[in-house]
């Protein structure tokens, strides 16, 4: 990216942490295997994933990293790809990025991708993860679990997950589940005893709308920062059940709790903003949109996002999953974008350049868990609860 002024400078240099990311594969890949990473959804006959925004962005932004023009064709893309090998093409993506610190959720592995600890030594960072709740919940039904143990056993194996060296957050994929359409009432433990003699009778993946209400709260009494997939997925997602502003009654039940951290949101951004202005517990991003618009719309997407949003509530994420090439994607497109937006009222007034290189830094690295410090003036950002989280009388 060239610099344009001073925040464009003061972002370029800026030590990114990534508030939610994934691992990278750790082997090689054929044309097939790359491009059912480049999409959501999976590649159709005679459409490939490169004539994507996402793959247009990969060939314009990232075909240089491996010494190749600017948009050079896929074919001869993924053949330069080949010949450098994956750990070398991962080292070049990573450290292009620019990123110190990664918080990573590993909870979905249908391919073979890096640990935390892998992905830190591969982009010489420093890696922290992120505890998928799901997925402790499913391990505790595989384990044989009689219906009536249930809450307790999935409470014990979630406190004893987030007790781990290096976790920082946990996350729920209730939109992939369930969406948000949701009680928000804390469930009785007989609910859920009954929820989940029928789901450990019929087996698969947790889907039990108060199973998920249960996951929820109990992500409440563990008290770490709590991350919810929101908005744009594959299509296991019901796009219209996705929408944040759908947590409202969960959101006014939790306050003094603990903080909340939307991700991706597209295209609920405006949603998302709105929520980070009225309830003080909660966070967003548009990571996973980034890389999908490519640094072409990034500022467009920032910009609704951040309308109306207090400026300390907005957090970077790349959401890379798989391809390296999403961690350089992500991270461009987070400094283009913002660099432009608050370049551009800098230089109409409406930003003193001061508040500017603030609001960068914070969104950058500083709002990220784990904190990152104070930047000066301002006290560090989720602070610990204030209270039990109301419930219905």
């Amino acid at each position: 990216m060239g610099a344009i002024g001073p925040v464009h400078e003061a972002l370029a240099a800026l030590p990114l942490v990534d508030h939610h990311c994934h691992g990278v594969v750790t082997g090689d890949l054929d044309r097939d295997g790359f491009e059912s990473l480049l999409t959501e959804g999976e590649p159709w006959p005679g459409i490939s994933p490169f004539d994507t925004p996402a793959g247009v962005a990969v060939r314009r932004h990232c075909a240089p990293l491996l010494n190749l023009p600017r948009h050079a064709p896929a074919d001869t893309y993924l053949t330069r790809r080949a010949e450098l090998g994956g750990h070398e093409v991962n080292r070049r993506f990573l450290a292009a990025a620019g990123t110190e610190a990664y918080c990573v959720d590993n909870g979905y592995t249908p391919h073979r991708i890096t640990t935390p600890d892998e992905l830190a030594e591969s982009a010489d960072a420093t890696a922290y993860e992120v505890v998928r709740l799901e997925s402790v919940a499913e391990a505790v039904a595989a384990s044989g679990v009689e219906p009536d143990a249930y809450p307790t056993a999935f409470r014990t194996a979630a406190e004893e997950a987030v007790r781990r060296p290096g976790v920082v957050a946990v996350k729920s994929v209730a939109a992939y589940r369930t969406g948000f359409d949701l009680d928000p009432a804390r469930p009785s433990d007989a609910l859920v005893t009954a929820a989940a003699r029928q789901w450990l009778a019929r087996g698969g993946r947790l889907a039990d709308p108060v199973l998920v209400r249960h996951l929820l709260w109990t992500a409440v009494d563990l008290g770490l920062p709590l991350q919810l997939h929101t908005g744009f997925g594959d299509d296991d997602i019901r796009l219209h059940r996705v929408d944040p502003a759908l947590l409202t009654d969960w959101l006014h039940l939790t306050k003094g709790t603990i903080p909340v951290l939307l991700l991706h949101c597209w295209p609920y951004q405006r949603q998302a903003a709105y929520l980070a202005a009225v309830f003080e517990q909660v966070y967003l991003d548009v990571g996973l949109t980034l890389h999908h618009v490519g640094p072409a719309r990034s500022r467009a997407i920032l910009a609704e996002a951040l309308e109306i949003t207090p400026l300390r509530k907005l957090l970077y994420s790349s959401d890379a999953y798989g391809l390296a090439e999403f961690y350089r994607l992500g991270a461009l497109a987070f400094r283009r974008g913002l660099g432009d937006l608050l370049q551009d009222r800098v230089d109409a007034d409406e930003l003193s350049l001061p508040d500017a290189l603030r609001i960068a830094a914070w969104a950058g690295r500083a709002t990220a868990p784990p904190p990152q410090g104070s930047d000066g003036d301002h006290p560090p950002p989720h602070p610990p609860p204030r209270g039990g989280a109301q419930t219905p009388t």
